[in-house]
């Protein structure tokens, strides 16, 4: 499937996953005004367009990026591996979702609630899951 940012200059292909995820952590939901709905993805990535990408170290372990022309927000990077965490957004004109799980729910801001029947997982146990503590 392929997924591209607003102004059309950056496209990132990947094989087809309907699994989407919701991070409700500070730096997500402070960065996109939302929770950060994603898809997983452990590969180098397939991108056209890497002129107009620019690169955020939001921590210590991790990167964000963001188009350079029209500022839509492709993926958040796990430094050293190949974890990718792709913008659903970028996907959705031809795409059906299903919500797979949320994380960071001990973060979320009270003024949502997202209804849906899936795991939910605190900081501690989502870092844990990544080998971070």
């Amino acid at each position: 499937m392929k997924g591209k940012c607003l102004c059309g200059l950056v496209s990132i292909s990947i094989p087809e996953n309907k699994n989407v995820h919701a991070c409700h952590c500070g730096n997500c939901v402070r960065w996109s005004g939302s929770p950060l709905f994603s898809l997983s993805y452990q590969q180098k990535l397939d991108i056209s367009g890497e002129d107009f990408i620019q690169c955020y170290q939001s921590s210590e372990w991790a990167e964000r990026a963001f188009c350079k022309k029209c500022g839509t927000h492709l993926y958040y990077h796990l430094l050293g591996t190949n974890n990718y965490e792709l913008s659903a957004g970028l996907f959705c004109s031809e795409n059906e979702f299903t919500l797979e799980q949320e994380i960071y729910i001990d973060s979320k801001p009270s003024f949502y609630y997202l209804g849906n029947n899936v795991p939910k997982l605190t900081e501690k146990e989502f870092l844990k899951t990544l080998g971070l503590i």
